[in-house]
């Protein structure tokens, strides 16, 4: 580099380009420079070319200063892309401008995403609620209609399909109610327009902290997104696209994250379209409350059996209580579990300044009770046998809101469930997996009481009442004599028992025997009846024939198919208690068929006229009335001395059969009073044995504990029967060789029986009296 100094300083650099640098260092030189500008023009100063050829850089203009402050020198270009050495970074440096890199580029993705993805949610929730339907269309979400079963007074006692009740608001339901819904699911509701970060938020936390996902257990919905998931997100109920109704609702309530961020747009598409009050609504229309119950009004029928405009805050705490858990919470289920959730809700309520110290604590000491039909929650099984005997578009896939009055009379059927219980507590050993169950009807066939079963709170259980065929035993000897009675034998002839035989083609010869193994010689058809002895059955059955005893028991409503064989007379052929105990209403009420019936009337809410009604269950006559008469007395000697001797009740005729069947595995009795007619069956559901069980044990002794307190409150009626003054003497001649006579002497003649004999039926009769006996 070539430097010359004086005045002016001049540099050539060494790539031969020629730059001129003048610095005037003077005063002087600065107001030449202000004069030359104003006019006076000096001839520039440059220095000699010593270089050739290659053209100079242009020359930069001079900036002028009117300031006296020298200029600082021109920075020196780097070389190698900018004019001279970087300065090299240390590498302790890199990882903090590869992080500042991406924090960049993060911010840009994240605000452009963020306008891309409020613009996507805005056209969806724009989308949603254009498509809503309106308010009233999105109260009632229904898949199929509700039926409402009333006793014979009238009164509810229970409740099949979707419960719905009427239409409430905000402006008609209590205002408790409303305070309470909003104190327990969502306490900022006004304040937030469709979601709850916060709430969400802390969702989440608790979820981790007990150990699930994020997004399992507390979901931090508010209370609009609870609605969105009550409406399925809009996607109505499609019979051709869902298997069933509980798939549907389950796919409504999935939780996945992807159904969660579908939830939220719909939330907040129901705050654009509706208000406040009005998605409250929808939510207080179709909110599940259990027990079938969907909507509040629904609730407050089933279980304080008053509108919604009525509850007191005690039972508006309760019903909130149950919105988390309905099933668990429901006070059918366990009162004193959901009386200790309302009074966490008022506790809520009191904290939101929804209810003052005093009526908190007022209500907290006085929880809300059950009706009085809520809490007795008896006849499920009637209401399932009514449920499944009427036409199904009625009933079961009614699309209408269905109102049934029935025979049901609350205080039998309670009698039956407590004598039952009593049995079973008392007299079987714990642990046994015994079953029974009873029907109580009129001599017309209406059922007044029905248990199918010792688990009597239940709803769609396995009815042994209505659906368990099971043989009869001796339990079906009555219509072997009714049929021989209609004939115009009498209750007093005699038939030999011995030991008797038949050859059954294909099965070779058959033998009966009796109960107790012994053979009694000749007996009355009373006296057989009443000691259930087989034999004579067997030789009555086949002296008037097995088609007559057949065609009579089926007359009498015996459906079943019936045994071709001898054993017909024994009971060898299947029954249900229901159509069994029918047959017995027809003894009852002189000789009649009877169809037993639950139903008196059906019709639709809204409507004066029922679309069906039932006024009784008699039939055709089956037998004479005289046979009836004769068949009822030598029932009632079954009770007074034979094998039903446990089912006496002083003061109170009675008339019934005990059965019990081979190897002991069903056991029944079957008798009426002049005002019902009641059957009782015992036995397993696997057809097991039971031990030291017979129809003259614990099912008479079940009977007589229900019958006490079904006739408490009834004056004693005689039963339509003959009442002789004598009993039948044996001269020689039975049913075989002498045809159908009276053989009777007076009773003040005496009898015929040997001592011998007369103090062993006293004795066998203690012994019926302590242990029970017979078939």
């Amino acid at each position: 580099m070539l430097v010359c100094s004086g005045r002016f300083g001049f540099t050539l650099s060494q790539n031969k380009t020629e730059t001129l640098y003048v610095t005037k260092t003077s005063t002087e030189q600065t107001r030449t420079s202000i004069m030359s500008q104003s006019g006076r023009k000096r001839p520039a100063l440059v220095a000699d070319k010593r270089y050739p050829t290659k053209k100079a850089a242009p020359k930069k203009p001079a900036r002028s200063s009117t300031t006296t402050k020298r200029k600082a020198a021109p920075k020196r270009r780097r070389t190698g892309g900018g004019g001279g050495p970087k300065k090299p970074r240390s590498i302790l440096m890199w990882p903090f401008v590869f992080i500042s890199w991406v924090l960049r580029m993060f911010w840009r993705l994240m605000w452009k995403g963020a306008v891309v993805t409020a613009l996507i949610i805005g056209g969806a929730v724009f989308y949603f609620a254009s498509t809503m339907p309106e308010l009233n269309a999105m109260l009632d979400g229904r898949a199929k209609g509700s039926v409402t079963i009333l006793d014979r007074y009238g009164e509810v006692y229970a409740w099949r399909g979707d419960q719905r009740g009427r239409t409430i608001t905000t402006e008609t339901v209590s205002p408790h109610l409303k305070n309470a819904v909003v104190a327990t699911e969502d306490k900022r509701f006004y304040r937030h327009f469709g979601l709850s970060p916060r709430g969400i938020a802390s969702a989440v936390k608790i979820n981790m902290s007990e150990g699930r996902g994020p997004l399992s257990g507390h979901g931090g919905s508010t209370l609009t997104q609870q609605v969105a998931k009550l409406l399925c997100l809009g996607v109505p109920y499609d019979a051709d696209v869902w298997k069933t109704e509980a798939a549907y609702e389950a796919d409504c309530r999935q939780g996945s994250l992807w159904r969660k961020m579908k939830e939220a747009v719909y939330a907040m598409a129901l705050e654009t379209k509706f208000t406040k009050d009005e998605i409250l609504t929808i939510y207080m229309n179709r909110a599940y409350l259990g027990a079938g119950s969907f909507g509040f009004d629904a609730a407050s029928q089933r279980y304080f059996a008053i509108p919604a405009s009525e509850l007191n805050p005690a039972q508006a705490a309760m019903l909130s209580g149950m919105l988390t858990a309905p099933s668990r919470f429901a006070p059918t289920n366990n009162l004193k579990r959901s009386q200790d959730r309302a009074a966490t809700v008022l506790r809520l309520m009191n904290e939101q300044d929804y209810l003052s110290n005093k009526d908190t604590a007022y209500y907290q000491q006085n929880p809300a009770v059950l009706s009085k039909a809520a809490k007795a929650q008896a006849g499920g099984y009637f209401a399932d046998w009514i449920m499944g005997d009427l036409p199904a578009f009625l009933t079961r896939k009614t699309t209408e809101d269905v109102i049934i009055k029935t025979t049901l009379d609350p205080r039998i059927q309670k009698a039956a469930e407590n004598a039952m219980a009593k049995i079973f507590a008392e007299k079987v050993s714990a642990g046994s997996k015994a079953q029974a169950a009873i029907v109580v009807m009129s001599a017309d066939g209406a059922v007044r009481g029905l248990v199918g079963g010792r688990e009597t709170r239940v709803t769609g259980a396995f009815n042994r009442a209505t659906q368990a065929k099971r043989q009869t035993g001796s339990a079906f000897k009555p219509f072997v004599y009714a049929a021989a009675l209609d004939m115009g034998y009498q209750w007093d002839d005699y038939v030999v028992d011995e030991p008797y035989c038949l050859n059954i083609p294909g099965s070779g010869e058959w033998c009966p025997k009796n109960y107790s193994k012994k053979f009694y010689g000749p007996v009355s058809f009373t006296e057989a009846l009443a000691k259930s002895l087989n034999i004579p059955a067997v030789k009555v059955s086949e002296e008037v024939g097995r088609e007559a005893v057949r065609s009579v028991a089926s007359m009498f409503g015996i459906e079943s198919d019936l045994a071709a064989g001898p054993a017909l007379a024994l009971g060898a052929s299947d029954g249900t208690l229901l159509e069994t105990t029918g047959a017995y209403a027809g003894i009852l009420n002189g000789g009649s068929s009877v169809t037993p019936y639950g139903l008196t009337e059906l019709r639709l809410v809204g409507d004066r006229d029922p679309l069906m009604t039932q006024t009784g269950g008699i039939g055709e006559r089956v037998i004479s009335r005289e046979a009836a008469a004769q068949l009822t007395y030598m029932m009632s000697r079954v009770v007074e001395a034979g094998t039903g001797t446990r089912a006496r009740i002083e003061g109170l005729e009675i008339a019934g059969k005990t059965g019990t069947t081979t190897s002991a595995r069903d056991a029944w009795f079957i008798a009426f009073t002049a005002d019902y007619v009641m059957g009782i069956w015992m036995g397993y559901d696997d057809n097991t044995p039971l031990k030291g069980v017979t129809g003259g044990g614990l099912p008479a002794e079940m009977w007589r504990e229900a019958m006490v307190n079904i006739q408490s409150q009834l004056v004693p009626t005689p039963l339509p029967m003959i009442r002789p003054n004598f009993v039948p003497q044996f001269d020689g001649r039975t049913m075989n060789s002498g045809g159908p006579q009276d053989f009777g002497v007076p009773q003040n003649q005496g009898g015929g029986q040997s001592v011998g004999n007369a103090v062993e039926d006293a004795f066998i009769g203690v012994l019926r009296s302590i242990f029970g006996q017979g078939n």
